[in-house]
């Protein structure tokens, strides 16, 4: 793929990133160096690394005579690592460069170059961690929620919970004629169930409790209500062991006992918000069943407290999925049984909803969704219900009426940053752009931005704003 003068000009301002890297190699480069570098690209889901840019700012053009004999290069990346790099040769202000167009690794294969895996640590070139290794291989493991389980029959599931999702599936489709199918076809219909057997998903969405306990005893959810956070027995726990269809609706009504609801006032006008929004709940708890992984021993655990909800599944993230890009990167442990909720309509069959948990939350003037208590052996997911900043919440409100569309997942996370005095990440910079040209956040120097006036009025502050800011 050729890249253009402007592209170019273009990287001069961004800044490196896992699939971007610059290095000046005016008279030359290491040919082992060029190859780890290639190596941990492709690892990385590919990108590019640029020979004759230096990787510092105020980034510039210096030319590089490295590698004269493009064909040598390609070949001996070819020879090391399976890959076919092609390699741009480029003239701009007279000086050249080289843009090594790296391929993502295949799934679930890293690629590695004398003996060791390679991966990038800030300005190094380091071994991959054990961690990143076991994502990667783990990406070729078969979807496990598709596999029979030998021994399992139709007889283990529920006819209730096959109901439900019968129920749930002909609402979401609009098809009339699922009524009509027995459980048997419904099931195959639904590729939960084949000749050969039942799969783990029908078992983990229909099973009855004792089947669950014979084939797949971790498969449990279990609730937990603390009215404290130290240490010591909860006040309530009720282990839940059984088709997921049969105990979806009980645990939220458990949850929502203890709602609490937060007044706060607008105006002539109260407004109510629960602490705990029901849609980010209830994508939590979805994605905690469907993502875990079922071949670790562990339960999924829900704690509730007064003001928070922590809730914790086997297995860490999906392979490729991180704490900062859990909202774009899409990628289901247990495709069979994202499959089963899209089709009734509790998850978008592309996404694992992470995104109206973080919406709500903006909207809410709540606290972000806190994955930081993650690993490689678990997810931990903290769901503040706390309001931080009713003004906030109430600028939202009056901008959004003014509004003629509804703000998107990353102008709210923008509008959140800038509330909160930090800089935006580089992907969300254009949505920052957009924002300003709407008027709804402001620049007041170089890499600095403001709310809109509005929000200092209605948090009484316009004087303060008038003085330090606009």
């Amino acid at each position: 793929m050729q890249i253009d003068a402007e592209q170019i000009k273009k990287w001069l301002e961004s800044d490196e990133d896992e699939h971007l890297e610059f290095k000046a190699a005016k008279d030359s480069s290491s040919r082992d160096d060029t190859i780890k570098y290639c190596c941990a690209l492709a690892n990385e889901a590919g990108g590019k690394f640029v020979l004759g840019i230096n990787d510092k700012k105020p980034r510039e053009i210096v030319g590089s005579n490295a590698f004269r004999n493009l064909n040598k290069i390609k070949q001996q990346l070819i020879t090391s690592l399976g890959l076919r790099i092609e390699i741009d040769e480029q003239y701009l202000e007279e000086k050249r460069i080289l843009i090594f167009n790296v391929p993502s690794r295949p799934i679930g294969v890293p690629k590695k170059y004398k003996g060791t895996y390679w991966m990038r640590r800030g300005e190094e070139i380091v071994a991959m961690t054990e961690d990143m290794l076991k994502r990667i291989f783990d990406e070729g493991v078969p979807d496990f929620s598709a596999q029979i389980c030998k021994g399992a029959s139709v007889e283990d599931l529920s006819e209730d919970a096959v109901e439900e999702f019968r129920k749930r599936w002909i609402r979401k489709s609009g098809n009339e004629s699922l009524s009509q199918s027995s459980i048997q076809q419904l099931l195959l219909d639904a590729e939960l169930i084949y000749d050969e057997g039942v799969t783990y998903a029908a078992l983990v969405l229909f099973g009855k409790k004792q089947s669950l306990g014979k084939f797949l005893a971790q498969a449990e959810v279990v609730f937990e209500y603390r009215s404290k956070e130290s240490a010591g027995p909860a006040s309530q726990r009720i282990e839940f062991r059984e088709g997921f269809f049969l105990y979806y609706e009980k645990l939220w009504e458990t949850i929502n006992l203890r709602n609490d609801i937060q007044h706060f006032q607008d105006g002539l006008f109260i407004q109510d918000i629960p602490t705990f929004s029901e849609g980010s709940i209830r994508e939590a708890i979805l994605n905690a069943v469907g993502h875990r992984d079922y071949q670790n021993p562990g339960s999924v655990f829900i704690r509730q407290f007064l003001e928070k909800i922590e809730i914790t599944s086997p297995g860490g993230l999906p392979s490729g999925v991180t704490a900062d890009n859990i909202i774009d990167r899409q990628m289901p442990r247990n495709r069979r049984m994202a499959e089963a909720f899209s089709k009734c309509g509790l998850v978008e069959r592309s996404g694992q909803g992470a995104n109206r948990m973080f919406e709500e939350a903006i909207e809410q003037s709540k606290s972000l969704p806190d994955f930081s208590n993650t690993d490689e052996y678990q997810v931990c997911l903290i769901l503040d219900g706390q309001i931080k900043d009713i003004e906030f919440l109430k600028f939202l409100e009056k901008i959004s009426k003014d509004r003629p569309k509804s703000f998107s997942t990353y102008e709210l996370l923008v509008l959140d940053m800038v509330h909160k005095g930090k800089k935006p990440m580089n992907h969300l910079r254009p949505t920052m752009q957009a924002l300003v040209n709407e008027g709804i956040v402001e620049s007041v120097s170089r890499g600095k931005y403001v709310l809109n006036k509005k929000y200092y009025i209605i948090a009484g502050k316009l004087g303060y704003a008038l003085k330090n800011i606009f």
